[in-house]
C-alpha cells in the first residue's frame, strides 16, 4: 500500500497551538533538502557510513509525516548501507522526493 505524506501527527502534537505547528514544519522544510542533498552527496562518493547516518536522521521525519512503510523500509536501509550495500537507493530517492514536493507544498 503506498502511503503518503500527511501532517496527522503534528497536527495531533501542536494540538490548537498554530505557532509550534508553523515552526515544526519550518524545521522540516529547512532540514529535509539539506539532509536529502548530503545523503545523495555521500552516496555518489560511495560513502555507506555517513549515508548510514543520514538515512537514520531522515528515517524519523518519514514517521513524522505519517510513512510508517517508509519508515520500515528506511531502517532495512540504514542496515544495509551499514554493510556496504546500496541496492535500494533508487528506491529511497523516491520517497526522498516525494517527502521534498510534500514540504514545499504545504
Amino acid at each position: 500500500m503506498i502511503q503518503e505524506p500527511n501532517l496527522n501527527y503534528i497536527n495531533e502534537l501542536a494540538g490548537d497551538d498554530a505557532e509550534f505547528k508553523q515552526k515544526f514544519i519550518a524545521v522540516l522544510k529547512e532540514e529535509i533538502p539539506i539532509e536529502k542533498q548530503e545523503y545523495l552527496n555521500f552516496i555518489e562518493n560511495n560513502s555507506f557510513k555517513d549515508s548510514a547516518e543520514c538515512v537514520h536522521k531522515l528515517k524519523h521525519k518519514l514517521n513524522i509525516l505519517g510513512l510508517t512503510n517508509d519508515y520500515k523500509f528506511a531502517v532495512i536501509y540504514e542496515e544495509e548501507l551499514k554493510k556496504h550495500n546500496s541496492s535500494k537507493k533508487d528506491e529511497f530517492l523516491i520517497t526522498l522526493e516525494k517527502i521534498e514536493s510534500f514540504i514545499k507544498n504545504i
